[in-house]
């Protein structure tokens, strides 16, 4: 059981750091999303939050 709640805390991570990735890509470059800031900063945001309640919950798994 501690197996599969670690794999979901690492894929939280996984797809935090990518939808973190997209953003930045998009405020770079302004393709995935069509360049649209406030949306960039609210998932960059959003993404911190899912990553830091993901290390929160690795923390609590040990």
């Amino acid at each position: 059981m501690a197996n599969l709640s670690r794999n979901l805390v690492f894929g939280s991570f996984g797809v935090a750091g990518f939808v973190a990735i997209l953003a930045l890509l998009d405020i770079i470059l302004g393709t995935p999303f069509g360049h649209y800031i406030v949306m960039d900063v609210l998932f960059i945001l959003s993404a911190g939050i899912v990553g830091y309640l993901g290390w929160d919950a690795f923390k609590h798994l040990n």
